[in-house]
């Protein structure tokens, strides 16, 4: 680590101080700011150098907005960030949109998914089976004590 708190690059060949393993469903649930992922990220190596790493990833934001304003002017870096802000917030609306839409279609139209509704009939009607046959096997048991 350089004086100014950044990191300095490792020599040629040097063994990691720390390697966290992740799977390609975990890193998305990170990237959507999943706090429980972290617990399953698998951590060999310095954990106190890793805990820092989890600790920048989970606190550490970009300010976009700066940084474009050094390259294109205070205006045009707050137009192109309003803008990057208002693609994620319709990219986020049309991923509800659409999971919504699919729920909807596995539900009415082509039935992949069970409505709360038919889970809970189903439910009872297996519930009913249960009893019918601890009844049945009661009466079996007082024919069979019978003889």
């Amino acid at each position: 680590m350089l004086e100014s708190g950044e990191v300095a690059p490792a020599a040629v060949g040097a063994a990691p101080a720390a390697t966290l393993k992740l799977t390609p469903g975990l890193l998305l649930r990170l990237a959507a700011r999943d706090e429980a992922a972290w617990k399953e990220v698998e951590v060999a190596g310095d954990t106190d150098f890793a805990a820092a790493i989890n600790q920048l990833a989970r606190n550490l934001r970009w300010d976009v907005e700066e940084d474009l304003s050094r390259v294109f002017g205070d205006i045009a870096a707050h137009r192109m960030a309003e803008t990057g802000r208002s693609l994620q917030r319709w990219s986020e609306q049309a991923a509800e949109n659409l999971g919504r839409s699919a729920a909807e279609y596995w539900t009415e139209e082509q039935p992949l998914i069970a409505r709360a509704r038919e889970v809970e009939e189903f439910n009872r009607a297996v519930d009913e089976l249960r009893d019918d046959v601890a009844r049945l096997e009661k009466r079996l048991d007082n024919l069979l004590n019978r003889r």
